[in-house]
C-alpha cells in the first residue's frame, strides 16, 4: 500500500524493488550464467562452480534486501534508514562499475548501469534527507 503522506518515497521503494527483483536478484539467484550472458559477459571455460556460487550469493543478498525493503513501503518515514542503505548500495555500485569501466574489464551493459546506480543513490538520499527528514 502506498503511503498517502509520502507517496514519492513509497513509489520509489515499489518501483526500485520491482525492477531490481526481476532484472538482477532473481536471475542472479536462479540462472547466474545465463544472466551474465544476457549482460554481455564472456563466460569462462572449464569449471564454473565458483562463478555460479558468487552469482547466486549476490542474488540471495539482493533478494534479502528487496524482501526487507518491501515491508517498509506502507510506512517509509518510520524506516528512513532503509533509504540510507539503498543510497549506500547505489553509491558503492557506481564505484564498482566505474572501476570496471576504467579497467575496461566489463561489457558495455555494465558501464551503462553507472547512471542507473547513480540515480538510485541520489534519489534515495534525497528522499531520506529531504522528503522524510
Amino acid at each position: 500500500m502506498i503511503n498517502a503522506q509520502y507517496p514519492l518515497a513509497s513509489w520509489f521503494l515499489v518501483v526500485s524493488t520491482s525492477f531490481f527483483l526481476f532484472v538482477y536478484a532473481l536471475p542472479l539467484l536462479l540462472i547466474p550464467m545465463r544472466w551474465a550472458k544476457w549482460f554481455g559477459w564472456e563466460l569462462p571455460t572449464g569449471n564454473n562452480d565458483l562463478t555460479v556460487y558468487f552469482g547466486r550469493c549476490l542474488g540471495g543478498v539482493a533478494l534479502a534486501v528487496i524482501i526487507t525493503v518491501v515491508q517498509f513501503v506502507p510506512d517509509p518515514k518510520s524506516h528512513r534508514a532503509i533509504f540510507e542503505l539503498i543510497g549506500l548500495v547505489g553509491g558503492l555500485m557506481v564505484g564498482v562499475h566505474v572501476w570496471g569501466a576504467l579497467r575496461r574489464a566489463q561489457p558495455w551493459a555494465e558501464t551503462a548501469e553507472i547512471p542507473l546506480y547513480g540515480a538510485v543513490c541520489v534519489i534515495a538520499f534525497w528522499l531520506r534527507f529531504s522528503t522524510l527528514a
